[in-house]
């Protein structure tokens, strides 16, 4: 049964939007994350916000770890069966009162300072489609991997879909606030696979609502074995990069062949590099041959490969190779 927030009786705090943190959770009660994930939301240094729970028909003790909490602003709602991880991403943006909405995964994490970090980067009145930061890599003992600080300021909806291709702008969940409305009107959190299920909203807002930037820092994707890249048949990745690209170039039409040339090369790559990651050789390039047909035989997977040899070969044959080189 959901609980309605408090009110609080200080002006300050109701003058600040209401923010929305929905975390969608299944079977996580025994690695204590969960518990760490709600604490980090109920520590922030800004107060007016809403906390969702959505315990997705999990087999443990989720029940009893989150309603130990007795914050009011922590809410709890258990799915009666299991309704698959991105239905439980958008009940949460559906249950959301607030202005803006994050979506925090139950083994990710975020700063104290986070919400306090995007709502002070509006400018008074201000309103926008998403706000992100800068963010961090760890592994599944904390330990940071990789830090990169939100470099976006000053991009173009254009040069930032470019910037995500060149990996010099890094787009997870738990580094993006999204203003709820407009979150929703775009069909919240889709994709044809629902795997770059967050992406093709993002794009969409960046392009329609504007966007803003902080550099800083605020927040920690987790990275471990138990990630869908390692588990999800490569075809589905597939198909979803191509519905990605395909929405993306309806998205800039008068950009449409600069999208079509940076994105297949993009996702040959990643593809690639999810495919060298299976096991059985042939299985791999099966995969291989699969992708670099996808997307448009822009980049061969002997490139990828074998690139020193490949050039050797392609100039001994008397072929240009300069197009493979950027």
């Amino acid at each position: 049964m959901d609980v309605e927030p408090k009110r609080s009786n200080n002006t300050a705090i109701d003058e600040q939007p209401l923010v929305t943190i929905g975390i969608p959770t299944y079977n996580r009660a025994a690695s204590g994350k969960l518990k760490q994930v709600i604490t980090r939301a109920l520590e922030q240094t800004y107060q007016n916000l809403e906390i969702l729970v959505s315990d997705n028909c999990s087999a443990d003790n989720t029940s009893e770890i989150v309603n130990a909490f007795t914050d009011p602003r922590l809410q709890y709602t258990r799915q009666e069966t299991n309704i698959g991880a991105n239905n439980n991403f958008n009940f949460c943006l559906q249950q959301a009162r607030g202005e803006y909405f994050l979506l925090l995964h139950d083994d990710d994490s975020i700063d104290a300072d986070f919400i306090e970090s995007c709502i002070a980067a509006l400018d008074p009145g201000q309103t926008t489609g998403v706000i992100y930061t800068g963010m961090r890599v760890i592994d599944g003992n904390d330990r940071v991997l990789a830090e990169n600080p939100n470099r976006a300021s000053g991009l173009s909806p254009l040069d930032f879909v470019l910037g995500w291709f060149q990996g010099t702008i890094s787009l997870y969940m738990c580094n993006s606030l999204y203003n709820t409305q407009a979150l929703k009107e775009v069909g919240g959190f889709h994709s044809k696979h629902n795997l770059f299920t967050d992406l093709v909203p993002t794009f969409k807002l960046v392009k329609n609502y504007g966007r803003v930037d902080v550099f800083d820092i605020k927040a920690s994707f987790r990275r471990h074995t138990s990630n869908m890249s390692y588990s999800t048949p490569m075809t589905m990745w597939i198909e979803d990069g191509v519905f990605l690209l395909g929405s993306l170039k309806l998205l800039f039409p008068d950009e449409s062949d600069v999208i079509h040339q940076a994105g297949n090369r993009y996702f040959s790559e990643n593809m690639y590099w999810r495919a060298s990651r299976r096991s059985g050789t042939v299985r791999r390039w099966a995969d291989y041959l699969i992708t670099y047909k996808a997307f448009g035989y822009c980049y061969s997977p002997l490139l990828y490969k074998f690139p020193r040899k490949y050039r050797t070969i392609k100039r001994l044959l008397g072929q240009d190779v300069s197009a493979s080189q950027h």
